[in-house]
C-alpha cells in the first residue's frame, strides 16, 4: 500500500475509533476489567463485611482469631491483542461508506484500534501479536497515541506469509510473552482453527483474563439462493463448484456455521473465558458494551 493511502486509512480509523473508544470507556471498559489485575497488600484482622474467601487460615489458626489477606487493584494493566491475519480474514461482502467491499480484516483492524484507544484512555499498556500458521509480527506493549497508531499501521499494511491458521501457536506465544496478569483479546474469524486449541487456551486462562472475539461475514452464515459459482478456500486453495439453489446445501451450510460457532463458544466456556461473536454488518460497539455489562455483573 502506498504511503499516502496508508496514512489516510490510519487517520480514518483513528478518528472513528477514538470517538467510539470514549463511548466504550464511559460505557464500562474500566469497570469490566478493573480488579482483574490485583496484587497482595497486607494481612489484617477480619472486620464485619469482609469477604470470607480472603481469610488466611494459617494466620487465623496461629492467632486463634480470623485474619484476611488484603489485595489492591493494580493501577496498570497490560492488554495484548492476538490477531488472526490469515487469508480467510481478507474476505468481505458488506459495503463500506465508500461503497467498496469491507473485509473482515478491516473490521478486525477497527476493533483493535477501538480496544487500543480504550486501553490508552485507561493508562494501560497495549501490545500486538499478528499470526497465521506462524507468528507474523510481535509489538511489545507500550503506552501512548503514537504506539496505538503504529499498531493500526501494522495491521492494515500486513502482508502475511502464512496461508493457514494456528491458534495453538498464537496462544502459546502469548503465554510465553506475558509476565504479570494481563487482558488478552484473541481476535479471529475462527474459520479454520486446525487442531483443537482447548489445552493452550486453558493454560493461558489460568494466568490471564482472556476474551475471544469472533468476526464473521454475513454470507458465511447464510448463503443467498440462486447462485452457481466456483468457490476457492482462501487458506487451503481447494476449489469446489457451489449451487445455492439446492435447499439441502443451504441448510447444511447454515448448520456447519452454527456448529463451528458453538464449538468455539464451548471451548472458551470450558476455559472460563469470555467469547463475543460479531457480524461485520452489525455495530460492534454495541456488542462490546453488552460484554462489559455482563462482566460487571459476573465479577
Amino acid at each position: 500500500m502506498e504511503t499516502n493511502e496508508l496514512l489516510k486509512r490510519v487517520r480514518r480509523i483513528e478518528i472513528k475509533s477514538k470517538a467510539l473508544s470514549d463511548q466504550m470507556f464511559n460505557g464500562g471498559y474500566h469497570s469490566a476489567f478493573k480488579g482483574r489485575g490485583i496484587s497482595f497488600s497486607e494481612i489484617r484482622e477480619y472486620q464485619w463485611g469482609d469477604d470470607i474467601r480472603n481469610i488466611d487460615w494459617n494466620v487465623t489458626a496461629r492467632y486463634e482469631k480470623p485474619y484476611i489477606k488484603v489485595f489492591e487493584e493494580e493501577r496498570e494493566l497490560e492488554v495484548l491483542l492476538v490477531v488472526d491475519v490469515s487469508p480467510s480474514t481478507f474476505f468481505g461482502t458488506q459495503l463500506s461508506y465508500q461503497k467498496e467491499p469491507q473485509q473482515k480484516a478491516d473490521i478486525i483492524a477497527e476493533i483493535c484500534a477501538l480496544l487500543a484507544f480504550a486501553a490508552m484512555n485507561n493508562q494501560d499498556k497495549v501490545g500486538l501479536i499478528l499470526f497465521t500458521d506462524r507468528i507474523e509480527k510481535i509489538i511489545p506493549a507500550q503506552r501512548g497515541r503514537n504506539h496505538v497508531l503504529r499498531i493500526i499501521r501494522e495491521m492494515i499494511d500486513m502482508n502475511p506469509e502464512g496461508r493457514e491458521t494456528d491458534l495453538n501457536l498464537a496462544l502459546k506465544t502469548a503465554d510465553n510473552l506475558l509476565g504479570k496478569r494481563s487482558i488478552v483479546f484473541l481476535i479471529s474469524d475462527f474459520f479454520h482453527y486446525g487442531e483443537p486449541y482447548k489445552d493452550s487456551l486453558g493454560i493461558l486462562r489460568k494466568r490471564h483474563d482472556v476474551v475471544g472475539v469472533h468476526v464473521y461475514d454475513d454470507i458465511e452464515k447464510s448463503i443467498p439462493e440462486g447462485l452457481v459459482f466456483l468457490a476457492e478456500d482462501s487458506e487451503t486453495g481447494k476449489k469446489t463448484w457451489v449451487d445455492t439453489s439446492d435447499s439441502v446445501f443451504r441448510t447444511k451450510y447454515r448448520e456447519r456455521f452454527e456448529r463451528n460457532k458453538q464449538a468455539q463458544i464451548q471451548v472458551f466456556k470450558a476455559a472460563g473465558a469470555d467469547f463475543l461473536s460479531i457480524n461485520t454488518k452489525d455495530a460492534y460497539i454495541s456488542a462490546f458494551l453488552g460484554l462489559f455489562k455482563m462482566r460487571e455483573r459476573k465479577y
